[in-house]
């Protein structure tokens, strides 16, 4: 059974730093895609990142150059660290299985100024 678990959200100032990490279990996580979305109050959900099985990643334009996605395979784990936070990061933030309806419970980003 498929279950992704994220932690690190906390509350931060604009310009701060944090990382989120989502564990993976129930699937051979080294074989697979994995995303990074977000939900800001009252907004739909939006698409942060994308990391491949061999590391290669790609961004959104909101937080290209900011955001940095990396996976570590032997620990089923997966990492975002966000860097110059803006008050419009702040989000309920979710890993999800590439391509499939498995999502993480999320965890919260506050930036506040």
């Amino acid at each position: 059974q498929v279950r992704l678990v994220e932690s690190g959200g906390d509350s931060v100032r604009t310009g701060g730093s944090l990382k989120l990490s989502c564990a993976a279990y129930g699937f051979e996580f080294p074989r697979y895609t994995m995303d990074w979305y977000r939900q800001a109050p009252g907004k739909e959900r939006e698409w942060v990142s994308t990391i491949a099985p061999n590391g290669g990643t790609t961004y959104s334009d909101s937080v290209k150059g900011r955001f940095t996605t990396s996976r570590d395979n032997s620990k089923k784990i997966m990492y975002l660290q966000m860097a110059s936070l803006k008050i419009e990061d702040t989000a309920l933030y979710y890993c999800r299985l590439y391509n499939s309806a498995n999502w993480g419970q999320g965890t919260q980003v506050t930036v506040s100024s």
